[in-house]
């Protein structure tokens, strides 16, 4: 759709980028707080956050050059105010969050809702369907945020 799009994806967990022997492995071992990794094709940076500091997804944002994006996907970061598709699978015994979270617009299942909704259901296994919903309802509508902007 020619959609500039980028994505924040939350860890829950430690996650691991460098790996031993790799040089940005010996340099944030030797101290280095920022590494950014670049070629010609594309940069990364990795940034040592200080214990018990959190990123929260204002802060990740504005690492993102929003000049060059038109959309900004966001997983994970429940508790955040932003405009919410919960993917619900229920064969994973989670109860949803829709019923008790205003923010979500609409639930991506693979299978029949146990509760009545009035939110739009998308299929699951149609990333066209749900595609389709974020252009329509996100993109074209001012649901939206990014830190300051009225759209994301």
């Amino acid at each position: 759709e020619g959609i500039r799009t980028g994505v924040i994806k939350h860890a829950d967990h430690t996650f691991e980028i460098d790996h031993k022997g790799k040089d940005s492995y010996e340099l944030r071992k030797a101290g280095a707080r920022q590494r950014l990794i670049g070629s010609d094709k594309r940069w990364a940076l990795m940034v040592e956050m200080n214990e018990g500091e959190k990123s929260d997804l204002d802060n990740m944002i504005e690492h993102l050059d929003k000049r060059s994006l038109d959309l900004i996907l966001v997983e994970g970061f429940k508790p955040e105010q932003i405009p919410k598709i919960e993917i619900i699978r229920p064969a994973l015994g989670k109860p949803p969050l829709y019923p008790d979270d205003p923010d979500i617009i609409a639930i991506a299942t693979d299978a029949e809702l146990p509760d009545k909704t009035s939110l739009p259901i998308l299929d699951l296994n149609s990333p066209e369907d749900v595609s389709e919903f974020i252009i329509r309802h996100v993109m074209h509508d001012d649901h939206s945020r990014v830190a300051g902007n009225s759209k994301n």
